[in-house]
């Protein structure tokens, strides 16, 4: 009895483990599967979970066994634009790096995900992805848009500068967001030429910059965590009251699926 009571307390203290899709990188003749450093560190260090990294360029064949062995899903900001044509646009930024790889990847894993009633956690690009992977679109080039901002980052600047505070960002009133940060308005980074124009089906807005522009969403009609940023909580988040609670909301939310399977 004394045993199975151990081995029992060793499951249900598993820490959580959390899937996030690598992106593409050309190095010198070379093809690379990535994952910024900035994004993994907060995920240990404040949500308190386990990375397991996907590389994209295999297909999504093995998406559902990925799922099987994880308890959330961490959907990281890129260089890399999503491809217009999954929502139905043109491409207008044919300059801007694209990874067909991580498209055709992410957006089924969303899906799977979202059935599997894991937890889902997405920044930049990849609030960006869950919005198309529902149906909704973006605006291409946010910053040519009338009475918008320019919110991409400045690339002659250190990269201090460039993601230091831009813009305020108003959380709606009585949101369970607001609610988590205690506040009505939070200053945020702003290091993107994208956002978010129609929103998919059950997406709902969190928050708006000054502008307008779309900075935070969710799904109320899950039963699951789901959180997408436009900006950057994981720049330095160990100095920023903010990304911790939003990082450690998010592992608790992971941890009650480790509960769940224990």
């Amino acid at each position: 009895m004394l045993k199975k009571n151990t081995q029992h307390e060793k499951v249900s203290h598993r820490k959580p483990v959390v899937l996030m899709s690598m992106g593409a990188q050309e190095r010198k003749g070379h093809d690379y599967q990535v994952m910024t450093v900035k994004y993994i560190k907060p995920l240990a260090e404040h949500a308190g979970c386990v990375p397991l990294l996907a590389p994209t360029c295999c297909g999504s064949e093995d998406i559902e066994q990925y799922l099987s062995m994880v308890d959330g899903v961490y959907l990281t900001g890129a260089g890399s634009n999503i491809d217009p044509a999954l929502y139905g646009q043109e491409n207008l930024t044919p300059d801007k790096q694209q990874d067909p790889n991580r498209d055709n990847f992410d957006i089924p894993l969303i899906h799977a995900a979202l059935k599997m009633g894991l937890p889902i956690f997405a920044i930049c690009r990849g609030m960006q992805e869950l919005n198309v992977a529902l149906g909704g679109d973006l605006h291409q080039k946010l910053y040519a848009e009338p009475n918008m901002l320019d919110h991409r980052e400045d690339g002659d600047e250190s990269v201090d500068e460039q993601y230091a505070d831009a813009h305020q960002v108003r959380l709606v009133s009585n949101s369970w967001l607001s609610k988590l940060l205690e506040a009505e308005e939070i200053p945020v980074n702003s290091l993107h030429g994208q956002s978010i124009k129609t929103l998919g089906a059950g997406v709902q807005v969190l928050a708006h910059a000054e502008d307008g522009a779309i900075e935070a969403i969710h799904l109320p009609e899950v039963e699951q965590f789901t959180l997408g940023v436009q900006w950057h909580p994981e720049w330095k988040a160990a100095q920023n009251p903010n990304s911790i609670k939003i990082f450690a909301a998010f592992g608790d939310a992971c941890r009650l699926q480790v509960q769940a399977r224990s």
